[in-house]
């Protein structure tokens, strides 16, 4: 409280300066806490967990926690323009970066996982536009569609017996009503269609970008088709056509077996499961109408730009997203494959991450497992402080093999010791003058 109320008056630093080094540390933290570029990959790794707490750790607990810092932070970042627009670029190149990932993976956690960095950029985005209030608001409404994104493939993958692979569902739409109905609720808010929670929010988030710098506002409109896309993709895969699994090539998953649950086809989550899903299917479309940005008027600056040509422009590339979508997976389902045999590189290239992972492994994990295993390992522990300790060992066994030979218990021999010892003492005395 003291920084902050320092730093209502102090002079902003244009040009760089103490606080704006100060800025760049916290978005540094900030990054790594919210999955930002390049401090993204351990998320989508973290959706290998149970289902719930993906659901939990993804939609509103610790991955928005570097979003709240910024936000609290907000008197410093105002007064250090770079920094602010540092989390600008950083928000919305993550929010593009992730979008591209998640159009070309087929496990649906891993779908909804890269949905999470993507939006997270956007709240980032929001925030170094200077529009704090909006990003809040879309960490509120990411919180309803997100929980229910990834609860809801829960129950898809309960009613598959453990299958993640898109691939290998289709039509459970009439086996999975109520997952059905409640994932299109989330998959319409995250996409931003008008009047659901993610419309208010993202929305807000664009048109403030727009106003800090126009090109950035073109690519997060490109970033919100993207969305719509991959979301709409996961749905159409997985609830429309025919039912193409089970996977032959699952190991321990599928119908038959360990987690079969004794059906054979699939079928609905219990109400245990599909009452949280509807809850939050009402979040997901209502929630957007909850006043955030008014109620934090006392904390931040209500933005006061409302340009309804680029709403429009925002909606209208959700929907062509999700047409899109529809084209290549409903209406024409060998499209898809077509096009990522004529762009092989580039498909593998998304496929595969980035191969962003590899990367981190060949300069990073690599090299300091190497360097463990050779130098603090072999090197420091095996060779000096075992060396040291063991050497020390063997020199007084050596020296005990040595002295022993005094106590062979031979009385002869331990009559001869006294003599000796007996004549030097004498001989002792006699040097040093003892009479």
């Amino acid at each position: 409280l003291t920084v902050f109320s320092s730093a209502k008056g102090a002079t902003p630093e244009p040009s760089g300066g103490i606080i704006t080094a100060i800025c760049l540390l916290l978005m540094l933290g900030a990054a790594g806490k919210s999955a930002q570029i390049p401090l993204y990959v351990w998320l989508p790794d973290a959706m290998a967990g149970p289902t719930p707490v993906s659901a939990l750790i993804h939609a509103a607990t610790m991955v928005t926690a570097g979003v709240y810092m910024v936000a609290r932070s907000a008197s410093l970042f105002d007064l250090a323009p770079i920094a602010l627009n540092v989390v600008a670029i950083i928000g919305l190149a993550t929010a593009f970066f992730a979008a591209t990932i998640g159009i070309t993976q087929n496990d649906i956690k891993k779908v909804y996982a890269y949905s999470t960095v993507s939006q997270l950029g956007y709240m980032f985005l929001a925030e170094g536009s200077g529009a704090y209030s909006a990003g809040i608001f879309h960490v509120m409404t990411h919180a309803f569609f997100k929980a229910l994104l990834f609860l809801g493939a829960g129950s898809v993958i309960h009613a598959l017996s453990g299958e993640q692979d898109m691939r290998y569902m289709g039509g459970l739409r009439k086996h999975t009503p109520i997952t059905f109905f409640t994932l299109l609720c989330a998959s319409l808010a995250i996409a931003g269609f008008p009047f659901t929670s993610g419309y208010f929010s993202k929305d807000e988030i664009l048109v403030a970008a727009y106003h800090h710098a126009p090109w950035m506002f073109w690519v997060g409109v490109i970033t919100a088709g993207m969305t719509a896309f991959y979301v709409f993709r996961a749905l159409f895969l997985t609830f429309l056509g025919e039912y193409r699994g089970p996977n032959p090539h699952a190991a321990g998953h599928g119908h038959g077996d360990d987690h079969g649950h004794g059906h054979a086809t699939p079928h609905e989550s219990p109400l245990v499961m599909t009452i949280p899903l509807m809850v939050l299917a009402i979040g997901s479309l209502a929630g957007g109408f909850l006043s955030v940005p008014e109620w934090l008027e006392p904390i931040f600056k209500v933005s006061e730009h409302h340009d309804p040509m680029l709403v429009y422009l925002s909606v209208g590339a959700g929907l062509i997203g999700i047409a899109i979508a529809y084209f290549m997976y409903v209406l024409q389902p060998g499209l898809p494959d077509r096009i990522a045999s004529s762009l092989s590189g580039l498909y593998t290239l998304v496929y595969n991450k980035y191969f962003v992972d590899e990367v981190y492994d060949a300069t990073i994990i690599h090299p300091i497992m190497d360097g463990s295993k050779t130098v603090l390992w072999r090197g420091v522990d095996a060779t000096l402080i075992d060396g040291t300790v063991n050497g020390v060992g063997h020199r007084a066994r050596g020296l005990g093999s040595v002295l022993r030979l005094l106590q062979a218990g031979n009385i002869r021999g331990y009559a001869a010791w006294v003599v000796l010892g007996s004549v030097l003492v004498i001989i002792f005395m006699g040097l040093g003058g003892v009479r």
